[in-house]
This record gives C-alpha cells, sequence and structure tokens, in this order.
C-alpha cells in the first residue's frame, strides 16, 4: 500500500505524499526482519536506505551525493552480508564486470562531476548484484531489481530517460526492497522454522 501511495505521488507530482511515503518503505520492511528473526546487516542495510531515500527527497547535487553516500553504505552492507552465506560463481561475476565497464564507459561523457562517485558506487552496486545470485531466487531477483533501478537513475543523470523514467525507478526499487527482506528472512530462519507471517511460497 505505501508502494502503491509513493508511486501514484510520483506521477502525479504530489510532494507532500511522496515524502510521507516513500521514506516508509524501508522503516517497514526492517520491522518484518526483526520480526522474523533477522538480526544481522540486512537490516542495517536497510537504515542505510532510508537515510539514502529521505535525502534524495531533497533537490541539487549535494543531496544527490549523500543520498548515494548512504546507498553507498546499504550495498556494503548487502554484500558482506550475501557473502557469508554463499559467493557468486565466476561467470556472474565476469558478466557483472563486463556490464560495470560497458554502462561507464557508456556514460562517462554524459555525467560530468558525478563520473568519479558512480564509477566507485556503481562498482558496489554490481558486487551487490552479483552477491545476491547465491542467496535464492528471491534475493536475486532483489539484488538485479536494485540494479536496474540504479542504472536507471544513472541514465537519467547522463539525459537519457526512458517514458515514465520516474516510475519504472520506484517501481523497480520498492520491488527490490521487498523481495530482498522477505527472501532473506526466509533464507536465515529456514533453520529455525518460519515465524509467523513469513510467507510458505
Amino acid at each position: 500500500m505505501v508502494t502503491i501511495l509513493d508511486l501514484i505521488a510520483v506521477a502525479m507530482g504530489l510532494t507532500v505524499l511522496e515524502w510521507i511515503a516513500k521514506p516508509l518503505l524501508a522503516p517497514l520492511l526492517i520491522a518484518f526482519l526483526l520480526r522474523a528473526g533477522v538480526r544481522d546487516l540486512v537490516p542495517v542495510a536497510l537504515l542505510f536506505a532510508f537515510a539514502g531515500d529521505v535525502a534524495l527527497l531533497g533537490s541539487g547535487q549535494v543531496m544527490f551525493l549523500i543520498g548515494m553516500l548512504f546507498f553507498f553504505g546499504n550495498q556494503l552492507c548487502l554484500i558482506v552480508a550475501f557473502r557469508r552465506r554463499s559467493r557468486p560463481r565466476w561467470p556472474t561475476i565476469l558478466i557483472g564486470g563486463l556490464l560495470w565497464l560497458a554502462v561507464n564507459a557508456l556514460l562517462w561523457g554524459q555525467l560530468g562531476d558525478l563520473r568519479i562517485p558512480m564509477l566507485v558506487y556503481s562498482l558496489a552496486l554490481i558486487a551487490m548484484a552479483c552477491a545476491a545470485t547465491g542467496n535464492g531466487y528471491r534475493v536475486a531477483t532483489g539484488g538485479v531489481l536494485f540494479l536496474a533501478s540504479d542504472l536507471l537513475i544513472g541514465f537519467g543523470k547522463a539525459g537519457l530517460r526512458v517514458p515514465a523514467h520516474d516510475i519504472l525507478v520506484m517501481a523497480t526499487y520498492a520491488a527490490a526492497l521487498a523481495f530482498i527482506a522477505v527472501g532473506w528472512a526466509r533464507a536465515v530462519t529456514r533453520r529455525h522454522g518460519l515465524p509467523p507471517g513469513l510467507p510458505a511460497t
């Protein structure tokens, strides 16, 4: 419901509604993970995502860089958490590395002062998506959707926007967080049985 409200806000330019809905996405999933008994770096990652969401509601390049810094912390926490349980296969790492090189080469001339921050952040983003692939299809889907959402943001900063750009960014981002949270909760609690409220399928 919060995601639907946020997408409506983005589509209709309702700034007040977006300020209310968007910052609720990550905290709700943190509460879900804590209720499921998850006590590791994934809730911390979502806390970084919350801070990044709030920062990106502001305007200007400074707020964008602050938001990127928070999401960099988000990616690092997810990488560490994912790799503690499973490591991605080499073909996945190779594909991720080639994608990182291709995207940065394509956008390098259009990013201006954002070139180096984007270069560093996109490396962490690709590493997170690769690490996610070894932790079940839900977490893997979340990692890929997170990658897609942030790639759309990067292309937007380079002046390459697709139709319904902002809606696609938010839809893929919200879905990414949900897939990661639900998939991770199932992975962590599998040995101890599913707590109340965790989907069985």
